[in-house]
């Protein structure tokens, strides 16, 4: 019993992912990436999303799935409060920017207050050093469409103006790492 019970921890200690992703101090890399804000498509430029203060880039599996839809719509709810702190947010995925357009604008979600980037061929996330894993086949999301693409480790990098990693967020709750992020920008705030 003993044994398969350390079996069990061991194991599951195994199978988390690790969080070898960027750390703070290091220098965010530049991307640009088509996006959608309230169902609007744009191309968003995390350059020029640095120019008006703090960014933070949260990457997630996938849009309608149970984590995703949590930390979304947390990220909207308290959207006015990362504002006052003077960040701005973008969300990232691999899912295609159709896909974002609904998703970005679904009241349970985004509801028309952050935007969310694709990236549909993981490149960004992997210049983040996350971890790109491949989708079970025939994965489902909440609506019940088969999701068809990478899913991004959950993590949360909050990026000063001068580019570099003030925070890299993960291994914790979705609602609970946009809890970490806007204590992060508050903190830099006052800083």
């Amino acid at each position: 019993m003993t044994r398969v019970l350390a079996a069990l921890i061991l194991s599951s200690t195994v199978a988390l992912p690790a969080l070898a992703a960027l750390k703070e101090g290091d220098k965010a890399p530049q991307f640009e990436a088509p996006a959608s804000l309230a169902g609007k498509e744009f191309k968003f430029a995390l350059k020029d999303a640095l120019k008006k203060g703090p960014v933070v880039v949260y990457f997630y599996p996938a849009a309608f799935t149970g984590g995703c839809n949590a930390q979304a719509h947390a990220f909207s709810e308290n959207s006015d409060k990362f504002a006052a702190a003077g960040a701005s947010i973008i969300g990232v995925s691999l899912d295609k920017v159709a896909t974002l357009n609904q998703f970005s604008s679904d009241p349970q979600y985004c509801a028309g207050k952050i935007p969310v980037a694709s990236d549909a061929d993981g490149k960004i996330a992997k210049s983040f050093d996350l971890q790109v894993s491949d989708a079970e086949p025939g994965a489902k999301n909440t609506r019940g469409d088969e999701i068809g693409h990478g899913f991004a480790e959950r993590t949360t990098f909050v990026v000063t103006p001068d580019g570099k990693v003030a925070a890299t967020i993960g291994n914790v709750a979705p609602t609970e790492n946009v809890a970490k992020a806007l204590e992060t920008v508050q903190h830099l705030k006052k800083g």
